[in-house]
């Protein structure tokens, strides 16, 4: 069987973008490797080994485009509420929360918000199948 071991995104800004993640979601540096072009952070939390890899292209001035076919990346908690009023206090600007229902009952509880480099990112209240 396959194992998910990260997912990347290209960023600007590595020590902007460390702190957010470690503010936002308690993910820190795993293990980081400097080449001549380019640098790789991998982030992760004690929750999950799953990590996030920031890849940072020396010498790149423009922002970069997600394109169409991004969509976000997603994170559980155990309290969207707290973790909403959170990020709200830490300057995040979280979009509202929102709630889904299917077949009469709540299928999923969240927000998105968005990184320095403006990726989305799904915050899920741990419910259901989102665990």
């Amino acid at each position: 069987m396959a194992k998910a071991i990260h997912m990347m995104v290209r960023v600007m800004d590595e020590q902007k973008s460390r702190d957010f993640y470690a503010k936002a979601f308690g993910l820190n540096v795993a293990d980081r490797f400097d080449f001549d072009d380019f640098t790789l952070v991998y982030l992760r939390n004690p929750e999950s080994d799953f990590e996030v890899e920031l890849t940072v292209n020396k010498g790149q001035t423009e922002p970069y485009e997600h394109g169409s076919a991004y969509g976000h990346m997603a994170f559980a908690v155990d309290d969207l509420d707290a973790e909403h009023k959170r990020f709200e206090g830490l300057g995040f600007a979280p979009k509202p929360i929102k709630e889904f229902h299917r077949n009469g009952g709540l299928m999923a509880k969240f927000f998105f918000v968005e990184d320095p480099d403006g990726y989305k990112i799904e915050v899920l209240q741990k419910h259901g199948r989102y665990q």
